[in-house]
């Protein structure tokens, strides 16, 4: 490619939507064409004072956040199309936003997922029905979509027992961080508790004596306590006793676990330090939430009820929590052929011969 191709391609890339090339979103249909700016579009008035709305009757900054990025993209796809004002949110026009999002291809080739649809449509059927109470739009088209039904699909990597147990001695233990990201990797795993649980967590949450975890405004703004293993106990308490006085920059900072730098941790950066150890111990795949399944696949199969890992893991339903009882199913076969009264080792004769016949 010359200097001067080099030249228009970029300069083709930067007219477009600055959310679509961040989230891989830009179609042929878009091409040519430039979106209004953020602060600039009339729809986002409208947005804003959504997002006030949402923080006033209780949404977290995060999930406010969440909402804020959603709708922008939904914004920017208006904008491209003309639409400025919520009255024109026909059932057609969302409709049609449904069927973009379907076709939409990420910068990797692949298709949406039905969960990444959802948290889109979603977010804007939670917008319009606003609308439609405020008395901005008459008539809610939103209410009438049918959203696409999302897939219970099982855990893509659920790490064994061994495999964890290999994970965790790879923590180089001569090194200052050693403990800490033993520690780390060990409440991940006792607790099931989600990455952003963990960069939550403040000295005051963690009782060693008792051993207990306070997760404060965990998912959904809920509140849990959730026990803490005897062995994750111990490396959280030869870290704070051994580590993390030499990483703490500030007398008071709240943070149980810090950075390198002394800073509290983000849930990227925790995903990075779970991979880290996996690909040590040999696992192609890694994360924290695969830390999480672990923890509740393990249990299960080792006859913990399904109400204490829905508790555990602090799902609202226990139909959410269900999905791992399929994960164990091959250990519940094998627990069904060797302890029910009707297994195939005991059934007479003339019954196999009827069932082999």
């Amino acid at each position: 490619m010359s200097e001067k191709q080099g030249a228009a391609a970029a300069a083709k890339k930067a007219r477009r939507p600055a959310r679509h090339r961040k989230h891989g979103l830009h179609q042929w249909w878009d091409r040519g064409r430039k979106a209004t700016p953020r602060e600039a579009h009339p729809l986002m008035e409208y947005v804003l004072r959504y997002l006030e709305w949402r923080r006033v009757t209780g949404a977290s900054s995060r999930t406010a956040s969440s909402i804020d990025q959603l709708l922008t993209m939904f914004v920017d796809w208006c904008a491209v199309r003309g639409i400025s004002e919520p009255r024109e949110f026909t059932r057609s026009v969302l409709e049609t936003y449904q069927r973009y999002l379907f076709l939409t291809r990420k910068a990797d080739g692949e298709a949406l997922s039905t969960g990444s649809q959802l948290l889109r449509l979603r977010a804007v059927r939670g917008w319009c029905a606003w609308l439609a109470r405020e008395r901005i739009i008459e008539h809610n088209a939103a209410a009438d979509l049918i959203l696409p039904r999302e897939p219970k699909t099982l855990p893509k990597f659920v790490p064994s027992v061994a495999q964890i147990e290999r994970m965790m001695a790879q923590a180089d233990l001569s090194e200052v961080t050693g403990a800490r990201d033993r520690a780390i990797l060990e409440v991940l795993y006792s607790t099931g508790m989600r990455a952003m649980e963990l960069c939550g967590l403040s000295l005051a949450d963690v009782d060693l004596e008792q051993g207990t975890v306070w997760i404060r405004q965990g998912k959904g703004r809920k509140d849990r306590f959730i026990p803490l293993g005897a062995r994750a106990a111990y490396w959280v308490q030869r870290y704070q006793a051994e580590v993390r006085p030499l990483l703490a920059t500030r007398a008071d900072e709240w943070a149980l676990f810090l950075t390198d730098y002394g800073q509290p941790y983000r849930s990227n950066r925790l995903g990075y330090i779970v991979r880290r150890y996996m690909a040590l111990a040999g696992c192609a795949e890694g994360s924290c939430h695969a830390l999480r399944h672990a923890c509740a696949t393990h249990m299960l199969e080792n006859g913990a009820d399904i109400r204490f890992i829905q508790a555990l893991l602090g799902y609202a339903t226990l139909s959410t929590t269900q999905i791992y009882t399929r994960v164990v199913i091959g250990k519940l076969k094998e627990v069904h052929a060797a302890t029910h009264p009707a297994r195939m080792g005991e059934v007479n004769e003339g019954v196999r011969e009827g069932l082999e016949g």
